[in-house]
């Protein structure tokens, strides 16, 4: 592993989703989360985490919430499978191997089933890295047909194919804001170049991991301001943001978004700020202060060309 990080970082991350669900509510016959007073889209915290872990695992790096050889197992069996002993075996003095081992935990942290110093059956690693939920900046619609049938019987028979229900959103612009938190770092080993993988896997993961509800998700918008120092937090981005329209998007061609509040904010704590990384793509259009302007070039202009630095896998 290499230096670890010693300055904080916030996160911004947009992504789309059209005629896809981006996250199915298990209580709610798995319809895409919903907040339905604001008619808005919700995703969790780890469902974005899960991208990211499964990125990285194809990328060939070892990831603690992970199936092994295809099959699902508990805490316990995957520190043994990890670490060639039996669960009796496992000690404190095993944690410096599983954080070099494990590129997930150094970012996300985890629980494990290893006894503390304190008598305890578990160990908890907080990561310096954390989201709260994403929510949309337009208000969504769910597809207003969601019958599909197979042309498989559900029993032997049976004629007729099998119906169920497949309920997509027709448009959601999707943001995220995250922490990754200095003081953090020292507990589960985070370094500069899996803070780095984390920057590739946002770019990446969505569009190349799709599955049949996820396809049509793209990334948009990333941007991890790193601060000076580790006291140095801004807020959350999004609220900085707005979309023009809200309603009846049904395409990113269909509205613009407004970031002149974040772009003003970030240009005001410029002093607080080392770089900025940034993914932009340019089929999203966005405004400062209502005039259409390129988000890259403005960022460049208001906080120097030596501040951003452009994301290019």
């Amino acid at each position: 592993m290499g230096e670890l990080i010693k300055t904080n970082s916030e996160i911004l991350f947009l992504y789309d989703a059209k005629l896809t669900n981006p996250n199915g509510d298990p209580d709610d016959e798995n319809r895409p989360r919903m907040d339905y007073e604001t008619k808005t889209n919700l995703v969790s915290d780890v469902r974005l985490k899960r991208y990211v872990r499964d990125y990285l695992q194809e990328k060939g790096y070892e990831i603690f919430v992970a199936k092994v050889e295809g099959e699902t197992v508990n805490a316990t069996e995957r520190l043994e499978k990890l670490l060639g002993k039996t669960s009796k075996n496992i000690s404190k003095d095993d944690v410096p191997v599983l954080l070099e081992k494990l590129v997930d935990v150094r970012l996300f942290g985890a629980t494990m089933p290893i006894k503390s110093e304190d008598g305890g059956s578990s160990l908890t690693f907080t990561g310096p890295v954390q989201f709260n939920w994403g929510y949309s900046l337009n208000k969504v619609e769910l597809v207003e047909s969601n019958t599909i049938t197979s042309r498989f019987s559900s029993a032997s028979g049976n004629e007729q194919g099998t119906m169920g229900k497949d309920y997509r959103l027709y448009y959601s612009l999707i943001a995220f804001h995250g922490i990754v938190a200095a003081h953090r770092a020292k507990f589960t080993q985070l370094d500069m170049e899996t803070l780095s993988l984390l920057d590739e896997a946002f770019v990446k993961a969505i569009p190349l991991l799709a599955t049949r509800s996820k396809i049509g998700q793209y990334p948009r918008l990333y941007l991890r301001v790193e601060y000076v120092d580790d006291t140095t937090y801004l807020g959350d981005f999004r609220s900085f943001l707005e979309v023009n329209p809200k309603e009846g998007l049904r395409d990113i061609t269909d509205y613009a978004l407004e970031a002149g509040k974040l772009v003003d904010l970030l240009a005001e704590n410029n002093p607080k700020i080392i770089k900025i990384l940034m993914y932009f793509d340019h089929n999203l259009k966005t405004t400062y202060h209502g005039e259409a302007k390129n988000f890259a070039r403005l960022l460049a202009e208001k906080l120097g060309d030596s501040k951003v630095s452009i994301l290019n896998y």
